[in-house]
């Protein structure tokens, strides 16, 4: 019995600080819970150094918490053990499946190209450490010199910058010339310079939430699918974590519901198997779906 709380509250942390925005009866739910069990747990994360936040009626735990914090500083590995387990890696067989597989996983929190190159690395390294120390303390800070891909410029920034992501790569910060949260890649930056100055748009500080299809949003949009074998089968399996969101309907179908950032990512599935699945209740999607094929079409008759 003890062992089934545990999983229940260790289930229940990480759907929190997944950010996936789920109602109070949809982790129920998902989990097998009384409410006041799981009012109970939410209790318990506040007092054991979880910010438990609630939105809208909704709970989640930001990655930025001070609990999660340590224990990402626990299991990241510094910047000379990443050179050595690639170095080790370079000289290892590419055939072999165990070696691809550990290629994999740390390209998803290291930046490989950086970490060959010394100076990048030098200039990497010193960026982070202060937007480090400028989110910690509030701080407001001028990206010196970025490159922005979109605008293809190079300008300074002020921004306050108040959540990492991708293993340190990019920053989240709230931009003061647009009034808009963006994400910056730290790569681009040529300095960073801490400003004397305070946050004084923290209110407009929102978390960055992620799909099971990587999209990436500040705002979450519910969708629900009914889906056949085939389209069953290729959601679970492309998109594994996609399956806590599903529950089987009894006839051979299934229901995926889940809240998504975009509709782009799940657009994408839908076109791909738009003989296999029907879009329920969902006008946002419905109206993407039915937008891509009339392009498709145009551009086919376009064609002719």
């Amino acid at each position: 019995m003890r062992h089934d709380k545990l999983s229940q509250q260790l289930e229940l942390l990480l759907l929190l600080t997944e950010n996936r925005q789920l109602t109070v009866d949809h982790l129920c739910r998902k989990l097998g819970l009384q409410k006041r069990n799981l009012y109970y747990y939410l209790e318990f994360f506040k007092g054991a150094d979880f910010r438990v936040e609630k939105r809208n009626g909704i709970y989640s735990i930001p990655r930025d918490s001070k609990f999660i914090s340590r224990l990402a500083d626990i299991v990241k590995f510094s910047e000379d053990e990443v050179v050595m387990i690639k170095r080790l890696l370079d000289e290892a067989d590419d055939k072999n499946i165990v070696i691809q597989g550990l290629r994999r996983k740390l390209s998803r929190f290291y930046d490989f190209d950086i970490i060959a190159d010394d100076e990048l690395r030098r200039t990497q390294a010193h960026n982070v450490s202060q937007l480090y120390e400028a989110v910690k303390y509030q701080r407001m800070v001028t990206i010196v010199g970025y490159s922005s891909p979109h605008s293809q410029t190079v300008t300074d920034r002020i921004v306050e910058p108040y959540l990492f992501l991708n293993g340190n790569r990019d920053i989240r910060a709230y931009e003061l010339r647009s009034g808009m949260n963006k994400t910056f890649r730290v790569s681009r930056m040529k300095d960073v310079t801490i400003l004397d100055t305070e946050w004084l748009h923290k209110d407009e500080h929102k978390p960055l939430h992620t799909d099971v299809f990587n999209c990436a949003s500040e705002t979450l949009t519910l969708v629900t699918l009914r889906l056949d074998q085939l389209s069953y089968n290729v959601l679970t399996e492309e998109y594994p974590r996609a399956e806590s969101d599903i529950t089987a309907d009894g006839d051979g179908h299934w229901t995926y519901r889940a809240y998504v950032c975009s509709m782009i990512g799940i657009g994408r599935f839908v076109l791909g198997l738009y003989d296999h699945i029907e879009i329920v209740d969902s006008p946002e999607l419905q109206a993407y779906v039915r937008e891509k094929i009339e392009h498709f079409a145009r551009l086919s008759a376009d064609g002719q």
